[in-house]
C-alpha cells in the first residue's frame, strides 16, 4: 500500500459507528459530550472523595489559576511527537537546544507535516546507547516508537512516519476491515520499489525502524521547570503518587519496562497552561475504549472488579493478579482518545487512575478539563 493510499485510507475508513457521518469530526461543545462525567449512582461515592491516603503535598507556595474556564480553549493538534533525550528538563524552547532532533524537526527539515499541526515534545525517555547517537521517538496516535532517528534523517521521519501515519481525526479502522499496514519499517518505502533505492554508504545514515508501543495507556507530565517552577515541582510529585496507585493493579512500568500493557509515564516538555499546573495528558488505546465490560471499563467501578481479582496464594496470603494478563497479546494499536486535563493535584491520582485511565470519565470535568480527542464517538474539544 504506498504512502498516498494509507492517508486515503485513514480519511475514507468507516469508523466505528457512533457518529453521524463516518470520517466526520465536531466539536463537543461540553466537556461531558466528550468524555462521561463519573456519577455516584453508577461509579460509587469514591468518585466524590480526593484520596484519603495521600500524604505527598505541593509545596505551600504552590498557587494556579483557579478561575478561568479550561474546556474547549486548547490549540488542536493532529500528531503528537515525543522525543526521547534522557532529560526532565530543557532549554526554554526546546527547538532551540542545538543539534536536537527537536530543533531538526521545527527548524531544519524541509519536509513539513502535511496532515495537520504537530505537537513536538522533548520527553525523559531514556535515550539508547547506541554508537551513531541516534534516539527513539514515539508518535501519537499511532502508538508507534521509531528507532534510530537522527537530526540528518529527520525529513524522512517526517514523510514516511508522521504524514502517513492516522492522526487524531482519522477515523478508527474498522473491526470488520482489515486493519492498515503498519508504518514503514525501513527508509525504503512502500511505494518505491526496491531496486530504486540508493545504494548504502558508509556515510548514510541509520534505518528509521517502527514498532509497537507495548503500553495499553500513557501519562504525560508536564516537567519543564525552565518554563514554570510549578511543573518541576508537580510532575516528580504525581509519577510518585501516580505509580502508588498502579502497583497494586500490576500496571506500573518504569521507563525500562516493556511488559505488554500498562500504563507508561512520562515528563514532557511545556504544553502550555502552566498557569493551570500540573497538566496532564492520559492516551488510552482503541482496546481500553471499545472493551467496555473488562477492567479498564467496568460500569460499576474498580473497586469491585478489583475485588474479583484478589485471590490467595499457596500460604494463604491474599494477592492481586496482573489485569495485563488478558491482554498481553494486545501490542498494536492506536490512541482512540486522548484526555487533557489541568490543574492535577497529588490527592487526584487515585480517581484519576481508577476513572480516568481505566474507564475513560473525568471526574472533575468543570475544574480540570482542558480537552482532547474521542476517535470512536468522532468528536474534538477544539
Amino acid at each position: 500500500m504506498t504512502s498516498k493510499l494509507k492517508n486515503l485510507y485513514y480519511k475514507l475508513s468507516a469508523s466505528i459507528p457512533s457518529s453521524p457521518l463516518p470520517g466526520t469530526f465536531s466539536k463537543a461543545p461540553t466537556g461531558d459530550a466528550l468524555f462521561p462525567k463519573t456519577d455516584p449512582a453508577v461509579d460509587g461515592d469514591e468518585c466524590l472523595h480526593d484520596c484519603a491516603s495521600c500524604s505527598v503535598k505541593y509545596p505551600r507556595n504552590f498557587s494556579i489559576d483557579e478561575t478561568e474556564e479550561l474546556y474547549g480553549h486548547v490549540k488542536g493538534w493532529s500528531t503528537h511527537l515525543i522525543v526521547a533525550t534522557g532529560k526532565t528538563d530543557w532549554v526554554r524552547d526546546v527547538a532551540d537546544e542545538k543539534g536536537s532532533i527537536m530543533e531538526a524537526v521545527e527548524k531544519k527539515s524541509k519536509v513539513k507535516p502535511s496532515n495537520g499541526r504537530l505537537m513536538l515534545s522533548a520527553s525523559d525517555i531514556p535515550v539508547p546507547d547506541r554508537s551513531d547517537n541516534s534516539t527513539t521517538v514515539l508518535l501519537l496516535p499511532s502508538f508507534q516508537f521509531i528507532d534510530n532517528v537522527t537530526p540528518e534523517n529527520t525529513p524522512e521521519l517526517i514523510a514516511n512516519f508522521v504524514n502517513t501515519g492516522p492522526t487524531n481525526t482519522s477515523p478508527l479502522p474498522s473491526s470488520s476491515k482489515p486493519n492498515p499496514e503498519p508504518l514503514p519499517t525501513s527508509e525504503t518505502t512502500s511505494d518505491q520499489p526496491a531496486e530504486s533505492a540508493p545504494a548504502p554508504s558508509i556515510s548514510s545514515t541509520p534505518v528509521l525502524k517502527a514498532r509497537p508501543c507495548p503500553h495499553k495507556y500513557l501519562i504525560l507530565l508536564c516537567s519543564q521547570k525552565t518554563r514554570d517552577a510549578r511543573c518541576g515541582q508537580s510532575a516528580p510529585l504525581l509519577r510518585k503518587e501516580f505509580e502508588r496507585h498502579l502497583r497494586p493493579l500490576g500496571l506500573h512500568r518504569d521507563l525500562h519496562d516493556e511488559r505488554p500493557g500498562g500504563v507508561g509515564i512520562y515528563f514532557i516538555s511545556h504544553v502550555g497552561g502552566h498557569k493551570f499546573s500540573a497538566n496532564v495528558m492520559i492516551y488510552r488505546k482503541v482496546s481500553a475504549v471499545e472493551r467496555k465490560e473488562e477492567l479498564n471499563g467496568r460500569s460499576h467501578g474498580l473497586q469491585e472488579a478489583l475485588e474479583e481479582l484478589k485471590v490467595e496464594d499457596d500460604k494463604g496470603k491474599e494477592v492481586v493478579l496482573d489485569v495485563n494478563k488478558e491482554v498481553e497479546e494486545e501490542e498494536g494499536g492506536e490512541a482512540a482518545q486522548c484526555i487533557w486535563l489541568a490543574r492535577v493535584r497529588p490527592e487526584d491520582c487515585e480517581n484519576i487512575i481508577r476513572y480516568t485511565v481505566l474507564q475513560g470519565k473525568v471526574v472533575k470535568p468543570e475544574r480540570q478539563l482542558r480537552g482532547g480527542f474521542d476517535r470512536c464517538k468522532q468528536l474534538v474539544s477544539w
